[in-house]
C-alpha cells in the first residue's frame, strides 16, 4: 500500500518545507530511510512510520522562536490534514499524529507508542554523528553564532551556552541524546555517532 503513496510524501514534503539549511529535504529523506531501519528491526507498523517520517517537519517556526515548542503539533495537524486529502487510511490518522507531535525535542511530548518512539529515534540520530556535526554547524552559522568560546571552548569551568557557541550545543544537548533513545536499535547506533562526535571534540582540543 506504502508504495502508492510515498511520491505524494514526497512531493508534499518538497513544496511545502521553508526551513533552516539544516531541516532541508535531505534530512527528510535521512529520517525516513533510518525509521524505515528501525521498524523493520523493531517491529513497528510501517503505514505509521513512513508518512510520519516524510512529514515531521511540513511546518515548523525558526529555531529562537517563541512558540518553537508548538511546531510539532502543528506540523501534526497539516499532516493529518493533507493525508485525508490524498485518501490516506483513516485507521493510521491517531498514530501518526502522535507520532509526528512527539518528535520534537523542544515540545517534550512523551512518545507513547513504537511507532512514535522510532520517529524520534530516527530523527534525533540525524542530530548525531558526521551529519550531526554538520548541521549544528550550518545552523548556528546561519544565525551568527561563533564556533567556540576562546577562554573555555568545552565549557570545563562555565555553563554552555548555545546561544552564543555552536560547540557549547554538544553539551546542552546532542552529546545526551545517546541516553534518551528508546529502541535498542537505536541505541547501538547513537553511542557509534555520539563516540564519533567525542574524537571530534578531541581532535578540535588539539588543533585550537
Amino acid at each position: 500500500m506504502l508504495e502508492q503513496y510515498e511520491q505524494q510524501f514526497l512531493d508534499f514534503i518538497q513544496r511545502e518545507m521553508k526551513q533552516d539549511l539544516a531541516h532541508d529535504i535531505n534530512h527528510v529523506l535521512r529520517v525516513v530511510k533510518t525509521a524505515k531501519s528501525l521498524c523493520d528491526r523493531e517491529g513497528g507498523i510501517m503505514e505509521i512510520v513512513v508518512p510520519a517520517a516524510y512529514l515531521h517537519d511540513c511546518f515548523s517556526f525558526p529555531k529562537h522562536h517563541p512558540e518553537k515548542k508548538k511546531s510539532s503539533q502543528l506540523a501534526a495537524q497539516k499532516a493529518n490534514d493533507f493525508l485525508s486529502s490524498i485518501g490516506y487510511p483513516q485507521d493510521y490518522l491517531p498514530a501518526i499524529y502522535h507520532a509526528i507531535e512527539a518528535h520534537s525535542f523542544s515540545a517534550n511530548i512523551k512518545a507513547n507508542s513504537l511507532e512514535a518512539k522510532i520517529v524520534q529515534d530516527a530523527d534525533r540520530l540525524d542530530a548525531l554523528g558526521a551529519i550531526g556535526i554538520a548541521r549544528c554547524i550550518q545552523v548556528n552559522s546561519s544565525m551568527g553564532v561563533g564556533l567556540y568560546q576562546a577562554d573555555d571552548p568545552f565549557c570545563a569551568s562555565r555553563l554552555p551556552d548555545d546561544k552564543s557557541y555552536a560547540i557549547d550545543h554538544f553539551y546542552v544537548k546532542l552529546l545526551k541524546l545517546k541516553d534518551i533513545m528508546h529502541t535498542h536499535s537505536a541505541q547501538l547506533e547513537a553511542q557509534k555517532r555520539t563516540e564519533f562526535m567525542q574524537l571530534y571534540l578531541q581532535q578540535l582540543d588539539n588543533e585550537i
